[in-house]
């Protein structure tokens, strides 16, 4: 089971990496008013393994903090990809 604990954490690092790149994009792009990163496909890349940089991007560039929605969706992921993560390690 170890080498699928390492290949989740490898795979929850690049979905983090690509989280944080995105919500510093789109802050960039609303800075200019350029077309913008739809907020589902943010939501998606931090939901579906990249939360911790989803919550981290936002923090840094306080890009989104004012809508609930990112928040909850960002703890919720932090909570199952951090159960997962620690339920292999145990097994």
């Amino acid at each position: 089971m170890k080498a699928a604990l390492y290949c989740v954490l490898i795979f929850y690092g690049a979905m983090s990496l690509a989280a944080f790149a995105a919500y510093g994009a789109d802050k960039a792009k609303a800075k200019r008013d350029a077309w913008r990163i739809p907020e589902k496909v943010l939501l998606l890349l931090s939901f579906l393994g990249g939360a911790a940089g989803g919550l981290l991007g936002m923090a840094l560039f306080r890009h989104k903090t004012r809508h609930w929605y990112f928040w909850f969706v960002n703890a919720v992921g932090l909570c199952w990809q951090a159960a997962l993560a620690f339920g292999l390690a145990a097994a």
